[in-house]
């Protein structure tokens, strides 16, 4: 019987089994509240302590700069409310390809007086260099630009962009929620003031993330309570979950070389059979995540080829799995002038660990079944 073939990694990944058994007795015989003064307390204090230090050792940040949130929207959010609150009212500018949990706080800080600008893309979803440069004259106080795209895959320059913006005054952030554990991420060569991570792109449990900040920002809180995470994010602590980031963390690291070599032969196995189905591909010569592929057909329903690829076996997505509720084209192709029509049709293909050359295989074959079907039939109905 067929196995189905997962091909939607940059929705989550499965957790690690090394990871699952990390985590384990933090789910039964140890249970201690990690503000507690007894020893119970005490080995959860230090089982966070320890998770804390392998993930800002992943990302080549000191321990201290990582705060714990229950994921990336919460990070996201962190940064962008915790920084405006602190702040006068000015002016946030934001790439117009980022995330919602990026977007929509950025468009929330309108009801507190702030301004909001989107930077603009080029065809290829980079940064236009002379929408950035208009932005920096206009002096924004905050900046977000993500890391890397988590539909095209799209790699922007970071570091550049960082500079660039601290030179003009601004605090610059980057969610590098889907660059981590598939490119190397240096939280200092980047030279950003914030960075947000997820456990659950990595392998690690879904539940627990992070902002990795510089201790010279003040960020008031979102949450108030009993102070944990430096005050910047009370609730007493999910230990299992942090204990999983962690370790998800170290093996990420660990990885992350072989696994970019590996998944960018797949990757490009991939476009070149969908090259030869007449398919599009965005982005494609942008430099990218090497497990990631967009791409559409002509005249076809992303969401109808998707739902047809998933009875088949094969699963994917037609766009951030995050939005998949939204029934309107993908906002990052729209913002990269792909037409509305050619939009609707886009589907993403993300690879893993435990994606192998005969799954690429299997997905063209099926691919070129599914697109026979669906142009017999559009002949038909035109008939």
């Amino acid at each position: 019987m067929f196995a189905p073939v997962y091909l939607d990694w940059n929705a989550t990944a499965p957790l690690e089994p090394v990871v699952r058994e990390a985590m384990l007795p933090w789910l039964g015989s140890r249970f201690g509240n990690a503000s507690s003064r007894h020893e119970y307390g005490r080995q959860a204090r230090a089982a966070i302590d320890e998770a804390r230090a392998k993930v800002a050792a992943a990302v080549g940040a000191h321990a201290t700069e990582v705060i714990f949130t229950s994921g990336g929207t919460e990070a996201n959010n962190l940064f962008v409310k915790g920084a405006a609150g602190l702040m006068k009212p000015g002016l946030i500018a934001i790439s117009a390809i980022e995330h919602p949990c990026v977007r929509e706080p950025a468009k929330q800080l309108r009801r507190a007086d702030w301004t909001l600008r989107e930077i603009a893309v080029d065809r290829a979803g980079l940064v236009k260099r002379t929408d950035w440069l208009a932005v920096l004259a206009t002096k924004p106080a905050l900046v977000s630009v993500m890391l890397a795209n988590n539909e095209t895959g799209v790699l922007q320059d970071v570091a550049a962009l960082a500079r660039e913006a601290k030179d003009a005054g601004a605090w610059f952030h980057t969610d590098a929620v889907q660059a981590l554990g598939k490119i190397g991420v240096d939280f200092r060569a980047l030279g950003v003031n914030a960075m947000t991570l997820s456990a659950h792109k990595i392998g690690g449990p879904l539940g627990a993330g992070a902002l990795v900040v510089d201790k010279r920002l003040e960020l008031a809180p979102l949450l108030a309570g009993g102070g944990q995470e430096r005050g910047l994010r009370s609730g007493t602590e999910n230990i299992a979950a942090l204990v999983g980031f962690g370790v998800a963390c170290e093996l990420a690291a660990a990885r992350v070389s072989g696994e970019n070599v590996r998944l960018c032969g797949l990757r490009d196995a991939l476009e070149a059979g969908l090259a030869a189905h007449g398919m599009r591909i965005f982005s494609a010569g942008a430099a990218r995540l090497p497990n990631t592929v967009f791409f559409a057909a002509e005249g076809v329903d992303g969401e109808t080829l998707v739902a047809r690829l998933d009875r088949a076996g094969f699963a994917c997505a037609s766009g951030s799995a995050c939005s998949s509720a939204n029934p309107e084209p993908s906002h990052t192709l729209l913002a990269m002038g792909v037409e509305r029509e050619v939009a609707r049709g886009a589907v993403r293909v993300s690879l893993g660990r435990d994606t192998q050359e005969r799954h690429v295989v299997d997905f063209l074959a099926c691919l070129g079944q599914q697109m026979s079907e669906l142009n017999n039939l559009t002949a038909v109905a035109v008939q």
